[in-house]
């Protein structure tokens, strides 16, 4: 018996099925699998034991599975996924709310900032989240203020006063409240070595990757890439400045390769905050930076048996998508490396740094400023930027629609949405928009056909007519591969 994707574009049986072997909920949505044998239809990242590849089909939308006679799982409601159609896709408003309340947004704006952001009514919110995910907004935010109250505890000298702001608590007695009925003990029982944040606002952490993770290759990316003034990169480390919801800050990541798959790799990071309740947001934001929920096994499985990606997956196991720690920054920076070299637009970037970023005092030589926020870039003149007068209107065009809130890149939105909105703005063609895709909101699966980089790398590989589509859903990762060979031979 065949099997069929039931027309999804640029998705084949195959890729989808090794989406839903690898169980990356950053599919869900993207389609759906039905299964013959059960008459029912999930999600991909359904924990249930993946059906046989004969006794499936693949289904754009869930409405598209209940017509063809399919009813939904019970276990993971597949209903609510992102990408239905139906006025409760709970998915779709579940996982912008989980990105946002991972950012801190309850702890700074409330349930309803929170409800607002998402176009929700507050109780409507309620009822979506806890028929989602088993909680409301105020448990899964006191959870994440738990969860990072505990990391703090046991990787850091800061005092349990310091802890309890710098979680998101608004007392100390109900941090110790929380911590005792979430972990059952006390703060003083979790409180493991002391790490050596001496500095005032100083924290160290580990931030942990699925591996193998190619950290040495991040690390080059991101050095090349580096904006004078608010990046800078060593042997064996990045660092950059932060612009945090309530005020500046800084990190310091450790960069290395640790190969050994299937294990967790630990990042070493010291983080130093005007404001200790940046603390979700700031480690939330370098994970992103990292590509730090990929899964490269699964990622290399899908190449596995590529005449051309695999031999590179092979050579370069656990490489990662880098990300940002914002949205909005890198959107300009992809406007300003439209039609010019990595270099030039580098070079372009740190003057619009120089001259309009908010000069920062930091413990790190180098770190001097922080990249122009969407406001600052929007009030420029586009006639005076130094850059065609036409990619100067488009860029303070884009960051008035950034600072007006017409475009939100805090991987919140639906991708697909963001996606029409950049393209409506004038100057923002399909590789500045898929660009922004790629690093600001970590889309797995964005493929840049008329990148120079991506074409000089095909054909010094001798493959200058390769078919992406046979690379989905993972093709942002061989597009990283591509850059990355076209960066060694070159």
């Amino acid at each position: 018996m065949t099997t069929t994707t039931a027309g999804i574009p640029g998705l084949d049986t195959e890729s989808c099925y090794a989406a839903v072997k690898s169980r990356d909920r950053r599919f869900d949505g993207v389609f759906y699998i039905a299964v013959r044998t059960t008459g029912i239809y999930c999600r991909p990242s359904c924990p249930a034991r993946t059906p046989a590849l004969h006794n499936v089909t693949f289904h754009r939308s869930a409405a598209a599975a209940q017509a063809a006679g399919y009813r939904a799982c019970k276990r993971c409601l597949p209903d609510a996924t992102p990408g239905s159609p139906d006025w409760d896709a709970a998915a779709t408003v579940a996982g912008r709310a989980m990105r946002l309340i991972a950012d801190g947004v309850v702890d700074r704006e409330g349930v309803d900032g929170l409800a607002q952001r998402l176009g929700y009514t507050s109780r409507h919110l309620s009822r979506v989240l806890t028929a989602e995910l088993g909680a409301g907004p105020l448990a899964l935010a006191r959870a994440q203020r738990a969860q990072t109250a505990r990391v703090l505890v046991e990787t850091t000298d800061l005092s349990f006063a310091d802890i309890a702001f710098a979680s998101g608590f608004a007392s100390i007695r109900q941090f110790n409240d929380t911590v005792r009925e979430v972990y059952a003990a006390t703060p003083t029982q979790l409180r493991g070595r002391r790490g050596g944040a001496r500095t005032p606002g100083a924290i160290e952490l580990r931030l942990a990757v699925r591996t193998p993770f190619a950290g040495s290759d991040l690390l080059r990316y991101l050095a090349v890439r580096a904006v004078e003034g608010v990046e800078v990169a060593g042997d064996g480390w990045y660092a950059r400045t932060l612009d945090l919801p309530h005020g500046p800050g800084t990190v310091r990541i450790e960069l290395g390769d640790v190969l050994d798959p299937g294990q967790t790799a630990l990042v070493p990071a010291r983080f130093v905050l005007h404001d200790l309740r940046d603390t979700s947001a700031a480690v939330a934001r370098v994970r992103r930076l990292l590509d730090g929920d990929c899964d490269p096994i699964a990622v290399a499985d899908h190449f596995t048996g590529d005449p051309l990606i695999g031999p590179l997956v092979r050579r370069r196991p656990g490489l990662r998508v880098p990300g940002h720690v914002s949205g909005d920054e890198i959107a300009v920076r992809a406007v300003l490396g439209q039609q010019v070299s990595v270099a030039g637009a580098r070079t372009v970037a740190g003057r619009l740094v120089a001259a309009h970023g908010r000069p920062f005092i930091t413990d790190i030589p180098g770190l001097t400023h922080l990249f122009p926020d969407a406001p600052t870039v929007a009030a420029l003149d586009p006639e005076q930027l130094p850059m065609p007068r036409a990619r100067g209107r488009a860029l303070t065009g884009l960051a008035a629609a950034l600072a007006g809130g017409d475009v939100a890149l805090d991987r919140g939105p639906d991708r697909d949405a963001v996606r029409r909105a950049l393209l409506a703005l004038p100057g923002i063609g399909p590789w500045t928009a898929d660009y922004i895709a790629l690093r600001a909101l970590g889309h797995p699966d964005i493929h840049l056909p008329t990148d120079v980089g991506v074409r000089n790398a095909l054909t010094a590989l001798g493959a200058p007519g390769a078919d992406p589509s046979t690379w989905a859903p993972w093709r942002s990762y061989a597009l990283l591969h591509l850059w990355t060979s076209l960066e060694e031979n070159s």
